[in-house]
């Protein structure tokens, strides 16, 4: 594997963060191989032989949510899993497919207009359109794009500040 320039790091991390275009635009520019700054050394990527044979991820009941043995198995399933599906949360379905298809559609949008949430520019703290959570100091970038929009109290009168797609 050749080595990619520093020139070539940064130009890569122009187009991914800076210019907006994320993991999604450089996944449709017809990559033939990945590049070096999305991949882990050997000695940081997961150990096959500690993956357990567990047939399915662990599933946290929160229908008894003060019940201090519902953190004790959310702490336990994300220091052993670093994921878990949560049951009986409350949650109406519709509302959690409503979310996926807010997400869905703001990652539709054109580049131009998912730029406009980048947090140089996003025009409110309260939504930040990401790639990596530390892109420009990161030594490896995460294979992802994320959109956050932070719930504090003051959500509805930063919403209006939001993606329409995600009001």
């Amino acid at each position: 594997m050749m080595s990619e320039s520093i020139a070539e790091q940064q130009k890569l991390i122009d187009f991914v963060v800076n210019e907006g275009n994320g993991v999604k635009g450089l996944s449709q520019t017809n990559l033939k191989s990945i590049p070096e700054k999305f991949i882990h050394p050997p000695e940081e990527r997961l150990d096959q032989t500690l993956v357990t044979a567990q047939k399915s991820i662990p599933t946290i009941d929160m229908s008894k949510w003060d019940d201090p043995r519902v953190a004790d198995s959310i702490c336990k399933a994300a220091d052993e899993w670093g994921f878990f599906q949560i049951i009986n949360h409350g949650i109406p379905i519709e509302v959690l497919e409503n979310v996926k298809k807010a997400a869905h559609d703001f990652f539709e949008l054109p580049v131009e207009e998912r730029r406009k949430y980048l947090k140089e520019n996003s025009p409110t703290p309260s939504v930040e359109l990401m790639t990596s959570h530390s892109p420009l100091v990161a030594k490896v970038l995460e294979w992802k794009d994320f959109l956050i929009h932070i719930c504090d109290g003051q959500e509805i009168e930063d919403s209006k500040f939001w993606p329409p797609v995600s009001r």
